[in-house]
């Protein structure tokens, strides 16, 4: 058996056909060692992964000359994870726009001069070489080196076809609106490309590193942790980091997609890729460039088109098909009718086979389907959501079970005094005064929540006693008054009197000298908009949605029921969770999918489980970023809604896309047939149907989700 498997990412410089990329990623995937082989014709990103580095080498000799017998002049270069974006604009040379009006211009002087047939004939020959030649050569090279059925040859066949039977300047406007056709296409993939890219364009340039008392300017990659920086105003947050020195208000946007401004001062955490607004900061790095939040940001969206919708894996497969057996049908008819029919004449069925070649182009498929599910992806990351393939992009349209933790998700993890209730005669402030100097010294998050509730300065030399018992609470001595707080099993030991307390949370009782004075109800904060979010779920089409948490069932089903949870499981493990969600998978509709949702740190196994892991706040969080397939940037629970209706909006684009290609071309392809299609139908129906279906797939670009008015 080989070492282990090695993974290669590199650049396919120049690369410019959808289908072609389609091609490459088939027969590289058939070399002997290459485990899986992956071409994103969108980033123009190719992914390699082999069974050892003994075996690269001789692989990184093969690939080149597929590559470059596909599609010619493309370059393999390495790249760097999360090196950025570069300008994808395509222009036409020099060269060629020179022979192009050259073309243009002996084709006219063809036409409107009165010259011999010899004459016209040989200008009408140099005016097709000078306009298509690129596409001739293309298609000759290709079909020596065994590549037939791309758009060149399909073209240049087409339009020979059309010379040999004497439509001359039919024959070469063809294959200038085709190569008109081309050129507006490579315009709005390549905007489509940049407007997808400037989405990301969060990442740093440069650091100014502090060292002694001087500053320099260096690339955030060459900061070791550790290393203090200095962000001036208006400069992007380059590294992870915690404030030292400086107050700050922060735009959070570009990571978050929320423009709600965030005031940092010394302590704070920030992340790499927020721009500093307007004061000083000199910030303590606590992560290298390459673990940065904002660097696998980057990683995880141009990746994340790698990982195929099942949408795309069908259209590759289709096209490798399709092309051939219009091919087979265009033969068909220019052979077929000439021999059985009497009265069919040669030339007239030729051209209708000829107009089937060009009409048999899938581009518009190959190309603006990936666009459409990267668009869908870019926009999503522009809201705050991040999510790791169009895989999972398209399967959210397929979720009808979602499934939440509770705590720190449904809830902020933040624990505080909901209610205080006294007995008769003792006050709200007596009552938790007194609470408060019985916890002066537990570190409980219940104790800490009734410290800050005090929020006043104890005088220590006031308590003489302490003592804490695990599970039940604790004693003091408080001015020679024996307090004691705690749980009602506590006050049930010590044969105390109590109320029981029926409220939501943890319920605290206070005794002071054996009588009971009152309790202090703490509970877990409610995320403000986790209402919204489980409504908007609800319509959407969500038929079930389900509670698991590791609290007690009491407290956890009065949340379930106050946010309307079909189910709650409470008082579970993380592995008890895991199963859990088994059971409910095999009750659930097969075509359907299930998504958990989860604070991304203790729930890492259910989000690995579920058909879609979901991590809730994972913004910095490794373990969120690691296990979930979608990470939402903000501590919104309805951010779920924005991408669920991104993801039906891009199916919605796809879908469109293949009906009006495979409709257009269907109803060109009959009309050929019969005789009544002409080759300027035949080339918008490949080129021009193309075009609009870029433009199309880049529509999800400028969606907006509006997670209060959620709908279908």
């Amino acid at each position: 058996m080989a070492g282990r498997k090695e993974i290669k990412v590199f650049k396919l410089e120049g690369l410019g056909c959808a289908n072609c990329a389609a091609k490459m990623e088939i027969q590289i995937g058939k070399l002997n060692g290459v485990i899986n082989a992956r071409i994103d014709f969108v980033s123009t990103k190719m992914i390699i992964e082999v069974s050892g580095k003994e075996r690269f080498a001789e692989i990184m000799k093969q690939i080149p000359q597929i590559v470059d017998s596909i599609e010619h002049g493309v370059k393999i270069t390495d790249v760097q994870p999360s090196a950025g974006y570069k300008d994808w604009t395509i222009l036409l040379d020099k060269k060629q726009i020179v022979l192009l009006i050259m073309g243009i211009g002996i084709l006219i002087a063809a036409l409107i001069l009165e010259l011999t047939i010899g004459i016209q004939f040989f200008l009408f020959l140099l005016s097709y070489i000078l306009i298509g030649q690129k596409v001739i050569f293309k298609a000759i090279r290709n079909t020596i080196r065994g590549e037939v059925f791309d758009e060149n040859f399909l073209m240049f066949i087409a339009t020979a076809g059309a010379l040999a039977t004497r439509q001359f300047p039919e024959a070469i406007a063809v294959m200038l609106f085709y190569q008109t056709g081309e050129f507006l296409q490579n315009i709005a993939v390549n905007r489509s490309r940049r407007s997808i890219s400037s989405l990301m364009d969060i990442r740093p340039d440069f650091a100014n590193l502090i060292e002694g008392n001087e500053e320099r300017t260096v690339a955030p990659e060459k900061i070791e942790i550790g290393q203090a920086i200095l962000v001036k105003p208006g400069e992007k947050i380059p590294l992870d980091g915690t404030v030292i020195e400086g107050f700050s208000v922060l735009d959070t946007s570009a990571l978050t997609g929320e423009f709600i401004p965030r005031q940092v001062k010394a302590g704070d955490n920030v992340l790499a890729g927020f721009i500093n607004k307007n004061g000083l900061l000199n910030i303590k790095v606590t992560k290298s460039y390459n673990q940065s939040t904002v660097a696998r940001i980057l990683e995880m969206v141009e990746n994340a088109s790698s990982k195929k919708a099942p949408t795309e894996n069908f259209i590759t497969k289709f096209a490798h098909y399709y092309t051939p057996a219009v091919v087979l049908g265009a033969a068909l008819i220019a052979f077929i009718p000439p021999l059985l029919m009497q009265d069919a004449v040669f030339f007239d069925w030729l051209n209708r086979g000829l107009i089937f070649l060009v009409v048999s182009c899938p581009c518009a498929l190959v190309i603006s389907i990936p666009l459409s599910f990267f668009g869908g992806i870019g926009g999503a990351s522009r809201n705050g959501v991040l999510i790791k393939g169009s895989n999972y992009l398209e399967a959210l349209n397929n979720v009808r079970t979602v499934v939440f933790d509770k705590t720190g998700t449904l809830t902020e993890g933040v624990f505080e005094v909901t209610k205080i209730s006294p007995i008769e005669g003792i006050s709200e402030e007596m009552l938790i005064k007194y609470a408060a100097f019985a916890e002066r010294y537990s570190n409980h998050p219940i104790a800490a929540s009734i410290l800050q509730k005090y929020s006043r300065q104890f005088n220590d030399n006031e308590i003489s006693e302490y003592e804490e018992i695990p599970g039940y609470g604790v004693k003091a001595v408080y001015n020679e008054k024996k307090i004691i707080a705690g749980s009602a099993r506590f006050m049930i030991k010590e044969t105390i009197h109590m109320e029981k307390d029926d409220n939501r949370g943890t319920v605290v009782y206070v005794a002071v000298n054996g009588d009971y004075i009152g309790s202090i109800s703490i509970s877990d904060r409610i995320r403000e908009d986790t209402s919204k979010a489980i409504e908007g779920l609800r319509q959407i089409g969500v038929q079930r949605i389900v509670m698991l948490t590791g609290d007690k069932q009491d407290v956890s089903e009065m949340i379930g029921r106050e946010l309307g949870f079909d189910e709650v499981y409470a008082g579970l493990l993380p592995d008890q969770k895991v199963e859990i969600l088994e059971n409910i998978e095999k009750q659930k509709d097969p075509q359907t999918k299930i998504g958990f949702i989860g604070d991304g740190i203790n729930d890492a196994p259910v989000l690995a489980r579920a058909d879609i892991g979901i991590a809730m706040g994972g913004l910095g969080s490794d373990a969120a970023i690691e296990a979930a397939d979608i990470v939402l940037m903000t501590d919104e629970p309805s951010k779920i809604i924005s991408a669920f209706q991104i993801a039906r909006k891009t199916r919605d684009i796809v879908w469109q896309n293949i009906v009006l290609a495979l409709g257009i071309k269907s109803v060109v392809l009959f009309l050929a047939a019969l005789g009544l299609a002409t080759m300027w139908a035949a080339v918008f129906a490949d080129v021009g149907v193309t075009v609009i279906a870029v433009l199309n797939a880049t529509r999800v670009l400028n969606f907006s989700p509006k997670p209060s008015k959620c709908s279908e």
